[in-house]
């Protein structure tokens, strides 16, 4: 029996557009993810992306603030 997953289509889009971003050259962090996207769970997105064969590189970066996060970009 296959899980039901309501959020599916959400899921979907996300991928497409946070895909769509980082093909563009652009880079991406969890912030930026919840304000352009919505998206609350930036490395499952990446995951999803990752698991049909898309190579997305990865690093911490400091902010001013002194707080590290996690950078996407392809």
């Amino acid at each position: 029996m296959k899980n039901y997953n309501p959020n599916q289509p959400t899921t979907d889009s996300q991928n497409r557009a946070i895909f769509a971003y980082l093909k563009s050259g652009k880079r991406l962090t969890q912030l930026a993810a919840l304000e352009l996207f919505g998206c609350m769970r930036l490395p499952s997105r990446i995951h999803d992306i990752k698991k049909v064969g898309i190579v997305i590189k990865d690093q911490f970066i400091t902010l001013a603030n002194k707080k590290r996060v996690k950078e996407y970009w392809i």
